[in-house]
């Protein structure tokens, strides 16, 4: 089994910055891709930013320029600084990972894995 779990979540004031953590273990030498996702209320679950095991990256265009995913794979851990804050960033945000494993007879499978969360608030 793979575990993820968030820290770095707190309240802060517009403009302000965070910076999340997410740690990856038990059977997780198999995480490839990562990515950071979080959901407001009332709102779906959506994609903040996605980082591949070489370190490309993706993000989605509210937080373009204003957050930075990155990660270490030596120590199986993965960030995402936020910075410049906004109240419409408020959320819980979410460490996901992609599992692939290759199996005789099966090819490459995936599983996914998501932490618990992390509550995120900034007020205006």
């Amino acid at each position: 089994q793979v575990q993820l779990e968030e820290s770095g979540g707190g309240l802060v004031q517009a403009g302000g910055s965070l910076k999340l953590s997410c740690e990856h273990s038990g059977d997780s030498d198999c995480i490839s891709v990562m990515g950071w996702y979080r959901q407001a209320p009332g709102k779906e679950r959506e994609l903040v930013a996605g980082i591949s095991y070489s370190g490309a990256t993706n993000y989605a265009d509210s937080v373009k320029g204003r957050f930075t995913i990155s990660r270490d794979n030596a120590k199986k851990m993965m960030y995402l600084q936020m910075n410049s804050l906004k109240p419409e960033d408020t959320a819980v945000y979410y460490c996901h990972g992609v599992c692939t494993q290759y199996k005789v007879g099966y090819g490459h499978l995936t599983d996914d894995y998501w932490g618990r969360g992390t509550q995120v608030s900034v007020s205006s």
